[in-house]
């Protein structure tokens, strides 16, 4: 082999190594480049073991899709749950006429919103039906649920909507200043979160009567393959802890009656301790609510956990 072919073989070896470590800084590059992108430091939650389960026998309450049960009857437009839009009249305005302008908002907003006229002596709730003069308005958009917070978006709305019903009426508006009506809300959707809970107590045995029932009693009694469940919703019940009294007691007489045992979620039989421990949480929950000026229960309760 002669120096100029040995040179050529050198030379292309060379070049061939050349591009095998420019292939390879390549490479490193686009997977740090990658990991920038989508690397995390957390450890992926559905490769790592799952979290410990949270003590059943007080569970998150219902969901508004679960349950829908309406406005309380008497219920008023309060600002501690809803912005509320004050019109005022120079004259007195006819209740039908305002029912009138208000459908739209009815057909927009639906439940969330409530009406309420004032005749000169007293506010009541407008409706289909009423009768009468109105010497003064509000207009509330309920701003929390069990489902959370309104937008801004629909805030800005419901105002703008009620300034031109206003307009319409040849009334004078005094509004909220919007964003601390909505630092407001978000505060009152934590006490909601915080909260929002429901004690469930299982009466579990094979002899339990097909019609075991408990009446008059404002707990709620569903069947199960296996037993009864006892559940208490604890912000829409007033004094909760009278009532969760009651349940235990009907819980302990139909395991007696049954030969059944009364357990929590994870068929833990429940104690004197453990039932002592749920009633603390529920003065605790009442506690809070009160601190919020809400009373458990009361038409107030029950519009902002629906």
């Amino acid at each position: 082999m002669s120096d100029l072919q040995l040179g050529l073989i050198v030379i292309g070896a060379l070049l061939v190594a050349g591009v095998l470590l420019h292939n390879r800084l390549q490479e490193g590059a686009a997977r740090r480049e990658a990991e920038r992108a989508f690397g995390s430091r957390h450890a992926d939650v559905l490769l790592g073991e799952p979290a410990a389960r949270r003590e059943p026998t007080l569970e998150a309450g219902p969901g508004r899709s679960d349950r829908d049960p309406g406005v309380p009857a008497g219920a008023l437009p309060d600002a501690r749950l809803d912005y509320v839009v004050e019109l005022s009249f120079p004259h007195q305005v006819p209740a039908a006429e305002v029912l009138e302008l208000w459908k739209p908002l009815e057909h927009r907003f639906a439940k969330r919103i409530l009406l309420a006229g004032f005749d000169g002596r007293s506010w009541m709730r407008l409706g289909a039906g009423n009768a009468g003069q109105c010497t003064a308005l509000r207009a509330g958009l309920q701003l929390v649920t069990r489902a959370g917070v309104a937008s801004e978006t629909e805030v800005i709305g419901f105002r703008s909507e009620v300034e031109t019903l206003g307009a319409r009426l040849g009334a004078s508006v005094a509004a909220p200043e919007i964003r601390e009506a909505m630092e407001a809300a978000r505060e009152l959707d934590r006490v909601c979160a915080a909260t929002d809970i429901q004690v469930a107590l299982h009466v579990v045995g094979a002899q339990i009567e097909e019609n075991a029932s408990v009446p008059g009693e404002l707990f709620q009694v569903s069947r199960r393959d296996d037993g009864l469940t006892l559940t208490l919703d604890v912000p829409r019940t007033p004094e909760p802890g009278r009532h969760y009294e009651a349940m235990v007691r009907a819980g302990r007489q139909l395991a007696s009656s049954s030969n059944a045992r009364l357990v929590d979620d994870n068929g833990r039989e429940l104690d004197e301790r453990a039932l002592a421990a749920i009633a603390a949480e529920l003065e605790s929950v009442r506690g809070m609510l009160a601190a919020s000026g809400i009373e458990p229960g009361s038409p107030l309760a029950l519009r902002l956990f629906s």
